[in-house]
Protein backbone atom coordinates (compact mmCIF):
# COMPACT_ATOMS: atom_id res chain seq x y z
CA UNK A 1 0.00 0.00 0.00
CA UNK A 2 1.03 3.70 -1.04
CA UNK A 3 1.31 6.00 1.50
CA UNK A 4 2.51 10.05 1.60
CA UNK A 5 5.99 10.28 1.33
CA UNK A 6 6.40 6.50 1.18
CA UNK A 7 9.33 7.28 -1.92
CA UNK A 8 12.21 5.50 -2.86
CA UNK A 9 15.05 8.26 -3.58
CA UNK A 10 15.33 6.61 -7.26
CA UNK A 11 14.21 3.08 -9.41
CA UNK A 12 16.98 0.66 -10.35
CA UNK A 13 14.86 -0.81 -13.20
CA UNK A 14 11.90 -0.66 -15.15
CA UNK A 15 10.59 -4.02 -12.41
CA UNK A 16 11.02 -1.62 -9.82
CA UNK A 17 9.22 1.43 -11.51
CA UNK A 18 6.26 -0.57 -12.31
CA UNK A 19 6.22 -2.32 -9.23
CA UNK A 20 6.09 1.04 -7.22
CA UNK A 21 4.00 2.84 -9.76
CA UNK A 22 0.91 0.16 -9.50
CA UNK A 23 1.12 0.16 -5.95
CA UNK A 24 -2.33 1.42 -4.79
CA UNK A 25 -3.16 4.21 -2.11
CA UNK A 26 -5.50 3.09 0.89
CA UNK A 27 -7.71 5.84 -0.61
CA UNK A 28 -7.94 3.82 -3.78
CA UNK A 29 -8.41 0.54 -2.05
CA UNK A 30 -11.10 1.86 -0.38
CA UNK A 31 -13.29 3.15 -3.62
CA UNK A 32 -12.86 0.45 -5.59
CA UNK A 33 -14.42 -1.74 -2.42
CA UNK A 34 -17.36 0.92 -3.24
CA UNK A 35 -17.88 0.23 -6.63
CA UNK A 36 -19.84 -2.07 -7.73
CA UNK A 37 -18.82 -4.90 -10.28
CA UNK A 38 -15.75 -6.26 -12.39
CA UNK A 39 -14.02 -3.81 -14.65
CA UNK A 40 -13.04 -3.93 -18.07
CA UNK A 41 -10.55 -1.43 -19.88
CA UNK A 42 -10.71 -1.19 -23.43
CA UNK A 43 -7.47 -0.41 -25.52
CA UNK A 44 -5.44 -1.48 -22.43
CA UNK A 45 -2.21 -1.82 -24.27
CA UNK A 46 -1.24 2.04 -24.34
CA UNK A 47 1.53 3.29 -22.01
CA UNK A 48 -1.09 4.23 -19.11
CA UNK A 49 -3.35 1.81 -19.73
CA UNK A 50 -0.87 -1.40 -18.63
CA UNK A 51 -0.28 0.69 -15.00
CA UNK A 52 -3.97 1.70 -14.56
CA UNK A 53 -4.85 -2.35 -15.67
CA UNK A 54 -2.10 -3.44 -12.52
CA UNK A 55 -3.16 -0.90 -10.38
CA UNK A 56 -6.97 -1.96 -10.17
CA UNK A 57 -5.88 -5.48 -9.84
CA UNK A 58 -3.91 -5.13 -6.68
CA UNK A 59 -6.35 -2.47 -5.05
CA UNK A 60 -8.99 -4.88 -5.94
CA UNK A 61 -8.26 -8.37 -5.72
CA UNK A 62 -11.55 -9.94 -5.48
CA UNK A 63 -12.82 -8.32 -8.60
CA UNK A 64 -12.62 -9.24 -11.71
CA UNK A 65 -10.30 -6.98 -14.19
CA UNK A 66 -10.26 -7.67 -18.16
CA UNK A 67 -8.03 -5.65 -20.25
CA UNK A 68 -8.89 -5.59 -23.91
CA UNK A 69 -6.76 -4.15 -27.17
CA UNK A 70 -5.31 -5.05 -30.50
CA UNK A 71 -2.44 -6.40 -28.71
CA UNK A 72 0.20 -6.03 -31.11
CA UNK A 73 3.24 -6.34 -28.75
CA UNK A 74 2.73 -9.11 -27.21
CA UNK A 75 5.13 -8.50 -24.33
CA UNK A 76 2.04 -6.27 -23.05
CA UNK A 77 0.04 -9.24 -22.72
CA UNK A 78 2.43 -11.20 -21.24
CA UNK A 79 2.92 -8.61 -18.31
CA UNK A 80 -0.88 -8.54 -17.79
CA UNK A 81 -1.68 -12.28 -17.43
CA UNK A 82 1.39 -12.26 -15.11
CA UNK A 83 -0.09 -9.98 -13.04
CA UNK A 84 -3.35 -11.95 -13.08
CA UNK A 85 -5.30 -9.27 -15.72
CA UNK A 86 -7.25 -11.57 -18.03
CA UNK A 87 -6.64 -10.36 -21.71
CA UNK A 88 -8.82 -10.50 -24.19
CA UNK A 89 -7.34 -9.91 -28.22
CA UNK A 90 -9.89 -7.47 -29.97
CA UNK A 91 -10.08 -5.16 -32.84
CA UNK A 92 -12.61 -2.27 -31.86
CA UNK A 93 -13.37 -0.98 -35.18
CA UNK A 94 -14.98 -4.43 -35.39
CA UNK A 95 -18.22 -4.20 -34.05
CA UNK A 96 -19.08 -8.16 -33.87
CA UNK A 97 -15.84 -8.35 -31.31
CA UNK A 98 -16.85 -5.72 -29.67
CA UNK A 99 -20.33 -7.18 -29.10
CA UNK A 100 -19.06 -10.21 -28.41
CA UNK A 101 -17.06 -9.05 -25.31
CA UNK A 102 -17.82 -9.37 -21.50
CA UNK A 103 -21.15 -7.32 -20.54
CA UNK A 104 -19.29 -5.40 -17.29
CA UNK A 105 -20.87 -3.23 -15.29
CA UNK A 106 -17.74 -0.93 -15.47
CA UNK A 107 -15.62 0.52 -18.36
CA UNK A 108 -12.22 2.27 -18.83
CA UNK A 109 -12.22 3.57 -22.72
CA UNK A 110 -8.57 4.35 -23.56
CA UNK A 111 -8.49 3.29 -27.28
CA UNK A 112 -7.75 6.14 -29.37
CA UNK A 113 -4.91 7.70 -32.22
CA UNK A 114 -3.02 10.35 -31.99
CA UNK A 115 0.38 9.86 -33.33
CA UNK A 116 1.23 9.65 -36.73
CA UNK A 117 -2.23 10.97 -37.50
CA UNK A 118 -1.05 13.22 -40.68
CA UNK A 119 -1.72 10.96 -43.65
CA UNK A 120 -4.16 8.70 -41.84
CA UNK A 121 -6.65 11.18 -40.58
CA UNK A 122 -9.68 8.82 -41.90
CA UNK A 123 -8.33 6.15 -39.43
CA UNK A 124 -7.56 8.80 -36.66
CA UNK A 125 -11.56 9.76 -36.85
CA UNK A 126 -12.67 6.25 -36.59
CA UNK A 127 -10.36 5.04 -33.73
CA UNK A 128 -12.02 8.69 -31.91
CA UNK A 129 -15.36 8.52 -32.96
CA UNK A 130 -16.67 5.57 -34.60
CA UNK A 131 -14.84 3.10 -31.72
CA UNK A 132 -16.54 4.86 -29.02
CA UNK A 133 -19.80 4.54 -30.32
CA UNK A 134 -19.33 0.93 -30.79
CA UNK A 135 -18.86 0.20 -27.51
CA UNK A 136 -21.47 3.02 -26.19
CA UNK A 137 -23.98 0.36 -28.13
CA UNK A 138 -22.20 -2.69 -27.01
CA UNK A 139 -22.25 -1.42 -23.61
CA UNK A 140 -25.88 0.68 -22.70
CA UNK A 141 -25.92 -0.28 -19.27
CA UNK A 142 -22.42 0.52 -18.18
CA UNK A 143 -20.82 3.13 -16.32
CA UNK A 144 -18.14 4.38 -18.69
CA UNK A 145 -15.08 6.39 -18.09
CA UNK A 146 -13.25 7.78 -21.22
CA UNK A 147 -9.86 9.16 -21.67
CA UNK A 148 -10.30 12.18 -23.25
CA UNK A 149 -7.05 15.22 -24.15
CA UNK A 150 -6.79 18.67 -22.66
CA UNK A 151 -5.83 19.48 -26.25
CA UNK A 152 -9.20 20.34 -26.97
CA UNK A 153 -9.30 23.04 -24.62
CA UNK A 154 -8.01 26.94 -25.99
CA UNK A 155 -4.65 28.77 -25.53
CA UNK A 156 -4.59 30.46 -22.40
CA UNK A 157 -2.52 32.99 -20.36
CA UNK A 158 -1.28 30.21 -17.25
CA UNK A 159 -0.99 32.89 -15.40
CA UNK A 160 -4.85 33.27 -14.77
CA UNK A 161 -5.43 29.69 -13.08
CA UNK A 162 -5.77 27.82 -16.52
CA UNK A 163 -9.10 25.95 -17.99
CA UNK A 164 -11.14 24.45 -16.13
CA UNK A 165 -13.88 21.80 -16.86
CA UNK A 166 -16.91 24.58 -17.87
CA UNK A 167 -14.64 25.54 -20.09
CA UNK A 168 -16.41 24.70 -23.95
CA UNK A 169 -14.02 22.48 -26.48
CA UNK A 170 -13.24 23.92 -29.25
CA UNK A 171 -11.27 23.30 -32.42
CA UNK A 172 -7.94 22.92 -31.97
CA UNK A 173 -5.75 23.25 -35.03
CA UNK A 174 -4.71 19.39 -36.37
CA UNK A 175 -7.40 17.04 -37.25
CA UNK A 176 -6.32 15.22 -33.57
CA UNK A 177 -7.92 17.71 -31.11
CA UNK A 178 -11.18 17.74 -33.93
CA UNK A 179 -11.56 13.92 -33.65
CA UNK A 180 -10.88 14.10 -29.60
CA UNK A 181 -14.09 16.13 -29.47
CA UNK A 182 -16.11 13.92 -31.85
CA UNK A 183 -15.23 11.88 -29.05
CA UNK A 184 -16.29 13.37 -26.02
CA UNK A 185 -19.68 13.86 -27.80
CA UNK A 186 -20.21 10.69 -28.82
CA UNK A 187 -19.77 9.32 -25.18
CA UNK A 188 -22.32 12.27 -23.99
CA UNK A 189 -24.68 11.12 -26.62
CA UNK A 190 -25.04 7.42 -25.81
CA UNK A 191 -24.56 8.32 -21.76
CA UNK A 192 -27.99 10.49 -21.90
CA UNK A 193 -29.53 7.91 -24.57
CA UNK A 194 -28.82 4.94 -21.99
CA UNK A 195 -29.12 6.87 -18.87
CA UNK A 196 -25.91 5.75 -18.46
CA UNK A 197 -23.39 7.43 -16.31
CA UNK A 198 -20.09 8.38 -17.41
CA UNK A 199 -16.76 10.59 -16.97
CA UNK A 200 -14.52 12.29 -19.49
CA UNK A 201 -10.73 12.09 -18.41
CA UNK A 202 -9.03 15.00 -19.64
CA UNK A 203 -5.81 13.76 -18.75
CA UNK A 204 -2.37 16.47 -18.82
CA UNK A 205 0.53 15.11 -19.08
CA UNK A 206 1.20 11.97 -17.38
CA UNK A 207 4.37 11.09 -16.87
CA UNK A 208 7.11 8.37 -15.22
CA UNK A 209 10.86 7.94 -15.97
CA UNK A 210 10.47 6.45 -19.28
CA UNK A 211 8.57 9.22 -21.51
CA UNK A 212 6.58 12.73 -21.03
CA UNK A 213 6.89 16.24 -20.40
CA UNK A 214 10.24 15.71 -17.82
CA UNK A 215 11.88 12.80 -19.44
CA UNK A 216 12.08 15.24 -22.67
CA UNK A 217 13.53 18.51 -20.93
CA UNK A 218 15.73 16.47 -18.87
CA UNK A 219 17.65 14.96 -22.26
CA UNK A 220 17.00 18.69 -23.95
CA UNK A 221 19.39 19.76 -21.06
CA UNK A 222 21.44 17.00 -20.95
CA UNK A 223 22.47 16.70 -24.90
CA UNK A 224 22.03 20.84 -24.63
CA UNK A 225 19.49 20.67 -26.92
CA UNK A 226 17.62 23.75 -27.79
CA UNK A 227 14.30 24.23 -25.54
CA UNK A 228 11.53 25.89 -27.12
CA UNK A 229 9.50 27.85 -24.99
CA UNK A 230 6.68 29.15 -27.25
CA UNK A 231 4.73 26.65 -24.94
CA UNK A 232 5.85 27.70 -21.51
CA UNK A 233 3.93 25.90 -19.21
CA UNK A 234 2.13 22.61 -18.52
CA UNK A 235 1.04 20.48 -15.76
CA UNK A 236 2.20 17.09 -15.37
CA UNK A 237 0.95 14.39 -13.12
CA UNK A 238 2.61 11.18 -11.78
CA UNK A 239 1.07 8.23 -13.85
CA UNK A 240 0.34 5.98 -11.01
CA UNK A 241 -1.48 9.28 -9.14
CA UNK A 242 -3.35 9.99 -12.78
CA UNK A 243 -4.27 5.94 -12.96
CA UNK A 244 -5.60 5.97 -9.53
CA UNK A 245 -7.56 9.27 -9.94
CA UNK A 246 -9.10 8.09 -13.17
CA UNK A 247 -10.36 4.57 -11.40
CA UNK A 248 -11.81 6.93 -8.55
CA UNK A 249 -14.06 8.55 -11.23
CA UNK A 250 -15.74 5.35 -11.63
CA UNK A 251 -17.58 6.78 -8.46
CA UNK A 252 -18.25 10.53 -9.91
CA UNK A 253 -19.84 9.62 -13.27
CA UNK A 254 -22.82 11.48 -14.20
CA UNK A 255 -25.83 11.54 -17.12
CA UNK A 256 -24.76 12.55 -19.34
CA UNK A 257 -20.85 11.88 -19.07
CA UNK A 258 -19.40 15.20 -17.98
CA UNK A 259 -15.21 16.40 -17.93
CA UNK A 260 -12.81 16.44 -15.31
CA UNK A 261 -9.38 17.67 -16.04
CA UNK A 262 -6.57 15.22 -14.46
CA UNK A 263 -3.28 16.41 -13.85
CA UNK A 264 -0.89 18.11 -11.04
CA UNK A 265 -2.06 21.32 -9.52
CA UNK A 266 1.21 23.82 -9.63
CA UNK A 267 1.70 26.09 -12.39
CA UNK A 268 5.47 24.87 -13.81
CA UNK A 269 7.58 26.84 -15.73
CA UNK A 270 9.30 24.92 -18.42
CA UNK A 271 11.87 27.25 -17.80
CA UNK A 272 12.33 26.05 -14.37
CA UNK A 273 11.81 23.10 -14.62
CA UNK A 274 15.02 22.95 -17.37
CA UNK A 275 17.04 25.60 -15.36
CA UNK A 276 16.50 22.79 -11.96
CA UNK A 277 17.88 19.78 -14.45
CA UNK A 278 20.38 21.90 -15.41
CA UNK A 279 21.50 22.07 -11.64
CA UNK A 280 21.16 18.82 -11.04
CA UNK A 281 23.30 17.65 -14.32
CA UNK A 282 25.80 20.33 -14.65
CA UNK A 283 24.44 21.73 -17.62
CA UNK A 284 22.89 25.69 -18.98
CA UNK A 285 19.86 25.09 -20.55
CA UNK A 286 19.50 26.28 -24.32
CA UNK A 287 16.46 28.08 -24.59
CA UNK A 288 15.01 29.29 -27.62
CA UNK A 289 11.63 31.95 -28.23
CA UNK A 290 9.52 33.51 -25.27
CA UNK A 291 6.57 32.35 -22.93
CA UNK A 292 3.00 32.79 -24.58
CA UNK A 293 -0.13 31.73 -24.33
CA UNK A 294 -0.90 27.47 -24.41
CA UNK A 295 -3.20 24.79 -23.18
CA UNK A 296 -3.11 25.00 -19.39
CA UNK A 297 -5.57 23.53 -17.09
CA UNK A 298 -6.98 24.38 -14.19
CA UNK A 299 -7.13 20.78 -11.80
CA UNK A 300 -9.03 22.07 -8.71
CA UNK A 301 -12.07 20.04 -9.20
CA UNK A 302 -9.79 16.42 -9.09
CA UNK A 303 -7.82 17.85 -6.40
CA UNK A 304 -11.24 18.44 -4.54
CA UNK A 305 -12.54 14.84 -5.72
CA UNK A 306 -9.33 12.75 -4.65
CA UNK A 307 -6.40 14.75 -2.95
CA UNK A 308 -3.20 16.13 -4.24
CA UNK A 309 -1.38 13.71 -6.12
CA UNK A 310 0.70 11.93 -4.00
CA UNK A 311 3.99 12.25 -5.82
CA UNK A 312 5.34 15.88 -5.78
CA UNK A 313 6.67 17.22 -8.27
CA UNK A 314 10.44 17.44 -7.10
CA UNK A 315 10.50 14.35 -6.76
CA UNK A 316 9.48 13.40 -10.17
CA UNK A 317 12.34 15.41 -11.09
CA UNK A 318 14.94 13.59 -8.79
CA UNK A 319 13.70 10.31 -10.09
CA UNK A 320 13.92 11.56 -13.86
CA UNK A 321 17.19 13.09 -13.86
CA UNK A 322 18.73 10.04 -12.28
CA UNK A 323 17.11 7.81 -14.68
CA UNK A 324 17.91 9.83 -17.93
CA UNK A 325 21.32 10.35 -16.89
CA UNK A 326 21.70 6.50 -16.78
CA UNK A 327 20.68 5.69 -19.52
CA UNK A 328 17.83 3.65 -18.73
CA UNK A 329 15.17 2.32 -21.04
CA UNK A 330 12.29 4.69 -22.44
CA UNK A 331 9.45 4.34 -24.81
CA UNK A 332 11.14 6.77 -27.45
CA UNK A 333 7.81 8.52 -27.80
CA UNK A 334 7.53 12.27 -27.13
CA UNK A 335 4.75 13.89 -26.07
CA UNK A 336 5.24 16.89 -28.56
CA UNK A 337 3.79 18.58 -25.92
CA UNK A 338 5.67 21.60 -27.38
CA UNK A 339 3.84 21.48 -30.76
CA UNK A 340 1.82 24.18 -31.71
CA UNK A 341 0.21 23.38 -35.19
CA UNK A 342 -1.88 20.10 -34.00
CA UNK A 343 0.38 17.90 -36.18
CA UNK A 344 1.34 14.98 -34.32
Amino acid sequence: MLYPGMFPERFANVEELEEFMSTPSQALIDDMARVDGDIMILGVAGKVGVTLARLAQRAAPSKTIIGVARFSDSEERRKLDSWGIETVKCDLLDRDAVNALPKLPNIIYMAGKKFGTDGAEDFTWAMNTYSPALAGEAFPDARIVAFSTILIYPWVDPMHGGSTEDVAPMAQPGEYANSVIGRERIVQYFSRKNNAPGKLIRLCYAVDMRYGVLHELANWVLKGEAINLGTGHVNVIWQGDASSQALRSLLHCTVPATPINISGPETVSVRTLASEFGKIFGKTPVFAGAESKCVFVNAGLACDLFGYPMVPLRRLVKWTADWVSKGKPTFGKPSHFENRDGVY
